[in-house]
């Protein structure tokens, strides 16, 4: 066996840097593969539209675009330690590639809705897996100094690739064709594949037994979820039998696993271990809140700036593109503070600043230039990059590396899953509150109200085309107070995750030395906590 292989077998050596010669050709094609992914997940977003009229479906139907995309990947990424496992990571990377680029160019020549929504199925079980195995392999082939840099590196594709997509997915549709927003992966996803096969070494099978029922009944939970969270909004949530079903279907289904999983002799599905480390299990829970947080943002603007602010779908695209600019410089910076910086301090400077950009989204009006959205989208992008990389470092610091294959994808399961919860709540109390707005206005426009002699003629109650006009205005003024509210409870919701910091482990903690010591035979497989 090869010192790189033996190293990625085992977790990576002291002497890394000299066991993997080709560190950043690896880096180079694992984050495109992760780009590719990341892009995937909202550059389709804005091109629903054109997809609607070309597949002749309906505003429901061309929803089962995202949907069975989200579904898909929610269900096969719990099974990506397993898979790396039974076959070998390099193995399950290189067919995850394949496999995501080849279901891209299935979208792009899809004729009608069903081979489009096949098509996305594929995509989401090839490429759940990639990011993942792209943050596994990183930990792997970098010595603990640079783990930070390698976690800001991963971090940069894994958050700029969902802010970018509507701005690249905007701007192919109009200037080409929808169809090129699934061709563009194929020139990246082949380069990907030629330097995932040529560079990145195997890992040693471990020839584990799948444990089925754990499989499946975490699958059932999280398919049902995704399904409850994606239809509770169109079907207006427990008025409906479908919803109902949905919801006790994965509350069930995830008791039966939880049941299982601790009462099961021999391997599970999900091992017990992961939950003795103190800083992985915090992890989980901050890496929930960040993708509320950072989906549930994205989820609104754009709306909100074509819908309220009449702006075009690619300009919308560059008055967001800052938050990625943002999180970029954000992550070059902080992947060399965290080794001289306690970890819980740069995030709750992280979470502050997106606290403050959130709290600056509470002071719009319809009238305002963009220059708002410029600055707290840089503020906020900023804001997420200091919290992610030093996220990430800290929640793997502790976590030896023979369980890294089930951490890293528990970890971005979490994370979607927080992401889909953030999307679902802003959009129901967005549509809730808009109501209840307009409603609570539209009281006070009527004869009594003097201050409407002052209105123009075009806005006269008198007539059906002012009295029109005039509901439309009330409708875009209600709107605009439940984007408000959103987010502030945003705002909140980013303030109070900040005492949570003090749960997870300080720099040189006794939790962290006492991993280590159990792990001494992993020299560099359980990470100090970066400081």
């Amino acid at each position: 066996m090869s010192a790189a292989s033996a190293a990625f077998a085992g977790g990576a050596p002291a002497a890394a840097s000299d066991a993997f010669p080709h560190r950043r050709m690896i880096t180079v094609s694992i984050m495109l593969a992760t780009i590719m992914q990341a892009l995937d997940t909202t550059i389709a977003n804005v091109a629903l539209p054109h997809m609607q009229g070309s597949l002749q479906a309906s505003q429901d139907q061309i929803m089962w675009v995202l949907t069975s995309y989200i579904v898909a990947a929610a269900i096969t990424l719990p099974l990506t330690g397993w898979l790396c496992g039974m076959w070998g990571r390099r193995k399950v990377f290189i067919v995850s590639v394949l496999g995501f680029t080849a279901a891209s160019a299935l979208c792009g020549l899809s004729t009608s809705l069903i081979g489009i929504v096949l098509a996305r199925l594929l995509q989401g079980v090839f490429g759940a897996a990639l990011v993942p195995l792209s943050q596994a392999v990183l930990l792997d082939i970098n010595p603990r100094e640079k783990i930070g840099q390698a976690m800001a590196i991963w971090g940069a594709g894994i958050m700029v690739g969902p802010i970018l997509g509507p701005l690249l997915g905007g701007w192919l549709t109009e200037n080409y064709n929808w169809r090129w927003v699934f061709f563009i992966n194929l020139p990246v996803g082949l380069f990907a594949f030629w330097g995932i096969a040529r560079y990145v070494p195997e890992s040693r099978p471990g020839r584990e037994r799948l444990d089925i029922f754990g499989f499946a009944t975490l699958s059932l939970a999280i398919g049902m979820l995704q399904l409850f969270l994606d239809r509770g909004q169109q079907l207006d949530w427990f008025d409906s039998w479908e919803i109902k079903l949905e919801a006790a279907t994965a509350v069930v289904a995830f008791a039966f696993f939880i049941v299982h999983t601790w009462t099961v002799q021999g391997a599970s599905f999900f091992d017990r271990a992961l939950l003795k480390d103190r800083n992985f299990v915090t992890g989980l829970l901050f890496s929930f809140i960040v993708g509320m947080i950072l989906y549930g943002t994205m989820a609104l603007l754009p709306n909100l700036l074509q819908d309220l602010m009449n702006y075009p779908v690619f300009y919308t695209g560059e008055v967001t593109a800052p938050r990625g600019i943002g999180t970029m410089l954000a992550m070059l910076l902080v992947g060399r503070l965290v080794h001289r910086i306690d970890v819980r301090a740069i995030m709750a400077v992280g979470f502050a600043l997106t606290a403050l950009a959130l709290w600056q989204m509470t002071q719009l009006t319809l009238q305002m230039d963009a220059s708002l959205f410029i600055i707290s989208g840089l503020i906020q992008g900023v804001g997420i990059g200091f919290t992610f990389v030093p996220l990430s470092a800290a929640t793997f610091a502790t976590l030896a590396s023979k369980l890294r294959h089930q951490g890293t994808p528990i970890y971005s399961l979490v994370r979607n899953i927080g992401s889909s919860v953030g999307i679902s709540i802003v959009q129901t109390l967005l549509t809730r509150g808009a109501g209840a707005a307009h409603a609570q206005l539209a009281a006070t426009v009527g004869p009594g109200n003097q201050a409407l002699s002052t209105l123009p003629p075009m806005l006269n109650t008198a007539t059906a085309t002012g009295l029109t006009i005039l509901n439309a205005e009330v409708t875009r003024q209600g709107a605009l107070i439940s984007y408000i509210h959103d987010f502030g409870i945003m705002t909140v919701v980013t303030l109070a995750a900040i005492p949570l910091l003090l749960i997870m482990s300080g720099p040189n903690s006794k939790a962290a030395s006492a991993v280590n010591s159990n792990n001494s035979d992993e020299p560099a497989g359980a990470v100090e906590v970066p400081h």
